[in-house]
């Protein structure tokens, strides 16, 4: 499975492409290896977790993202990273909005909901291009939601 935009491919995770990082390419991070874990013992979770984001002009990973797990009550949960010599390119909001579609393509999947630190400036304007609707903030973080347009 693979998703392009005009500039990226997003390839969700696996542990065959985590063996086939090379040294300092790219460091995964705990939540990567968390869902990996998750991912042997359920393998439905395929899809619903971690992508790699790839820069096709270069091929290399330039971050990840994805769901905080499967559907529930029909939502999902986003969350992305970029690594900062790919940052203000638009990638994360490119990348984000084709998962948004992605996840929006199946009928379990009425709501996306994401947060984020009240200081984070890159990634609330990532949320604020996205069109997610800030919902309320819990301590320093802030909480937004988009639902499925029918």
């Amino acid at each position: 499975m693979e998703l392009q935009t005009e500039q990226l491919k997003l390839i969700p995770c696996t542990e065959e492409l985590i063996n086939k990082i090379e040294p300092g390419e790219y460091e995964p991070g705990p939540h990567i290896y968390a869902y990996l874990e998750g991912l042997k013992k359920d393998p439905s979770q395929y899809g619903w977790g971690v992508w790699f984001v790839i820069e096709k002009i270069t091929n290399r990973i330039i971050g990840d993202m994805g769901f905080k797990g499967k559907p529930q009550a029909e939502t999902v949960e986003i969350g992305y990273r970029i690594i900062p010599e790919a940052q203000n390119r638009g990638y994360a909001t490119e990348a984000a909005n084709e998962l948004i579609k992605w996840a929006f393509s199946f009928a379990e999947v009425t709501k996306i909901l994401a947060e984020c630190e009240a200081d984070n400036h890159a990634s609330i304007r990532v949320l604020e291009k996205l069109q997610m609707q800030r919902t309320g903030q819990e301590g320093k973080l802030l909480k937004w939601e988009m639902s499925k347009r029918n």
